[in-house]
């Protein structure tokens, strides 16, 4: 990837935040990364947007090169760690963009801190119902933890591939070593997610809303679900399936611009 994208650490009370820098100027984009991700899952669109916008990706606690999380966190106070690390860097007023798990920070981030997000965006958003939320948490709590013959290993492989990251063999590849990484983190997050009421933190949220997603996106249903509770919003169906900033950068892209200069 190009030298142009920087990287760096902000520091939290909790520990050190890794972020990706590109471009400057005008009101910064703050992108969050799905679980099991990293910032790297980015690379691609700021590269493409980061000749006019700055753009800041963030490793959320538990993943990347950011400090490990003990216990169980909430999505809240992973929005009170990601608040810290812009805080750290400096940026006041910034646009929000959240894939998945992102996209349940980003609408915390909108709904507390009404003054400084000036725009959210979000690929896959999450209007769960609570039995739907119980549902999605006997399927995905645990762990893939290691193991000692390795099985884990070919494990997350085949977890990744049901997902859709098999289309590109270095996507699939990046994706595996990030969910490795983070294997317990990944099952953190996904717990937090579980515990989060989204359409009640979102019915606080107030500023301009753009919604993404792939139709093949195992949020999709949910994505027609959040149109229904916000039809004033922006909405562009993309490509991708779970992995859109990779797969379909192009089609993100055209969509942020839009939506910005429109707002």
């Amino acid at each position: 990837m190009s030298a142009l994208i920087r990287k760096a650490y902000a520091d939290t009370n909790a520990g050190q935040i890794h972020y990706r820098e590109i471009g400057s100027g005008g009101t910064p984009l703050i992108m969050l990364q799905q679980t099991a991700s990293s910032s790297q899952m980015y690379l691609r669109l700021m590269e493409a947007l980061g000749k006019d916008f700055r753009c800041i990706s963030l490793d959320t606690p538990g993943f990347g090169g950011s400090f490990d999380v003990q216990g169980q966190p909430t999505i809240e106070e992973y929005r009170k760690w990601v608040t810290e690390a812009i805080d750290s860097i400096g940026v006041t007023t910034y646009h929000a963009f959240g894939h998945h798990t992102g996209a349940c920070i980003g609408v915390e981030l909108a709904a507390t801190s009404p003054q400084r997000v000036a725009s959210l965006m979000m690929c896959g958003p999450a209007p769960l119902t609570a039995e739907e939320r119980a549902e999605f948490s006997q399927h995905f709590s645990e762990p893939i933890a290691p193991t000692a013959d390795g099985a884990y290993l070919l494990e997350t492989w085949e977890y990744l591939r049901t997902l859709g990251a098999d289309r590109d063999l270095a996507l699939h590849h990046r994706e595996v070593v990030d969910t490795l990484r983070a294997w317990r983190g990944r099952a953190q997050a996904y717990n937090a997610v579980w515990n989060q009421d989204w359409t009640a933190t979102f019915e606080r949220v107030n500023c301009p809303v753009l919604f993404l997603c792939a139709e093949d996106d195992v949020l999709y249903p949910y994505f027609r679900r959040a149109q229904q509770l916000r039809p004033e919003a922006a909405s562009v169906t993309i490509s991708g399936a779970n992995f859109e900033p990779d797969l379909d950068p192009e089609g993100i892209e055209r969509a942020i611009r839009k939506f910005l200069a429109e707002n």
